[in-house]
């Protein structure tokens, strides 16, 4: 777990800069999947084309955002999902603030130990 902790409000600052992207992270990744038979079609031949070029491009897409949200100490769960969770503390405890695209505000947390199905209210 990153050094990183956040507070709720904290969390919900970084939600605009975040939000976005994770929105290129999860559509970069889409484009990859539906490329990918194509790629690997190609591959059989010289690899190039317009698949080949067009799954680059996504997969370079994904590496940025996802190197912009980890560098913030985000741990990224769900990317289809947009699900992640800030590294925080509760009562001394290590925990995870969780959020996912869609959601309005950072509302949930949960142990280090869980995932989603154990989110519990803030």
């Amino acid at each position: 777990m990153s050094d990183r902790r956040y507070t709720v409000e904290e969390a919900n600052a970084l939600l605009p800069t975040l939000e976005p992207l994770l929105e290129a992270l999860r559509d970069a990744q889409r484009a990859m999947a539906e490329r990918q038979d194509a790629v690997l079609t190609s591959a059989t031949g010289n690899g190039g084309g317009a698949a080949g070029k067009e799954f680059l491009e996504a997969s370079q897409t994904a590496g940025r955002a996802m190197a912009e949200i980890v560098g913030h100490g985000i741990v990224v769960r769900d990317p289809e999902a947009g699900l992640i969770d800030f590294p925080a503390e509760r009562d001394g405890e290590e925990i995870f603030l969780c959020w996912r695209l869609g959601e309005n505000a950072v509302a949930w947390w949960h142990p280090t130990d869980s995932g989603f199905s154990g989110r519990q209210p803030l």
